[in-house]
């Protein structure tokens, strides 16, 4: 099996890059040329001419436009990136009978309501970003082409900046950190959906009706508040000197953003589990992992 990798540098496609590798012949590109190969989604001539040149069998989109607020000013960037050209991607996986993994977002829905969304829920993204994922979404179901796209959300891996490191540099200088309370998802690590993925791509290239949309995030829930909350304790548990005593709960009222995010973030994915016979590790074990190599450095 050949598999072409684009976007290896992120949180996702780091970990994909040691998921992928056992699977078959890996080609990771990032938006960088090397030897005549594109992984820039921003320029499809040469992303096609790319996956032509390679011939995959399996090609894992982990590259995207993912600053969601710069999005609503950033509009035809994000759309050329997440929505034109996975038409691109969907299109050469056609023409090659490879199959397309990519990777989409809670941020289709409209954030109402208390239950987790499935797969079949109406869509009504609130933000461009949202509009842009669902625009590359919908690319890729039309074009005929054997496909895996997985929404996840509150996507974070060890390597990079993430709301836990962000929380922990802020606790060593205040005492008083104000965090979002009433947006509730699961935190989900990078290493996960990269596991998840290559056993994906196992399972589906020996049965081709397993090609659909399927939600994968940990299991359980929390808000951002009680996200933060955790990370503190664990880290307080661990013998880090913290300046914070209090973590105080905010309404996302109080903290306006360009663009308007969803309150509720919760996926369904019982699709998933049961398609590939998977089970979903809570949040807090994965958070735990990420915290102690944070931690240990």
């Amino acid at each position: 099996m050949k598999i072409l990798l684009l976007g290896k540098n992120g949180q996702v496609g780091w970990e994909l890059q040691r998921s992928l590798a056992p699977l078959g012949e890996l080609v990771a590109l990032d938006r960088h040329p090397v030897d005549g190969l594109c992984g820039d989604l921003s320029d499809l001539d040469a992303v096609s001419a790319t996956i032509r040149k390679i011939m995959p069998d399996v090609i894992v989109n982990a590259a995207a436009y993912t600053a969601v607020d710069k999005a609503e000013s950033d509009v035809e960037h994000a759309f050329l990136v997440n929505g034109r050209a996975s038409k691109v991607l969907a299109e050469e996986a056609k023409a090659l009978d490879a199959w397309l993994v990519h990777y989409s977002t809670d941020y289709v829905f409209n954030g109402q309501g208390s239950s987790p969304w499935q797969e079949t829920d109406d869509v009504a993204p609130l933000n461009q970003y949202g509009e842009s994922k669902l625009a590359g979404e919908k690319a890729i179901i039309a074009s005929g082409c054997k496909y895996l796209i997985f929404r996840t959300s509150w996507v974070y891996g060890a390597r990079g900046n993430n709301f836990a490191k962000t929380m922990l540099r802020l606790a060593k200088d205040r005492e008083t950190l104000n965090v979002i309370a009433d947006q509730i998802g699961a935190p989900t690590g990078a290493d996960l959906i990269a596991d998840v993925t290559a056993l994906a791509v196992r399972q589906a290239s020996q049965q081709p009706q397993l090609s659909g949309l399927y939600h994968l995030v940990a299991s359980g829930e929390v808000s951002w508040h009680g996200y933060a909350s955790h990370v503190i304790a664990f880290a307080k548990a661990n013998g880090e000197q913290l300046a914070v005593t209090a973590v105080t709960p905010i309404d996302t009222a109080a903290y306006p953003t360009p663009a308007k995010r969803p309150l509720n973030s919760r996926l369904n994915t019982q699709k998933l589990r049961d398609n590939f016979s998977l089970h979903l590790p809570d949040w807090q074990s994965g958070v735990n992992r990420m915290l102690r190599e944070v931690l240990n450095k």
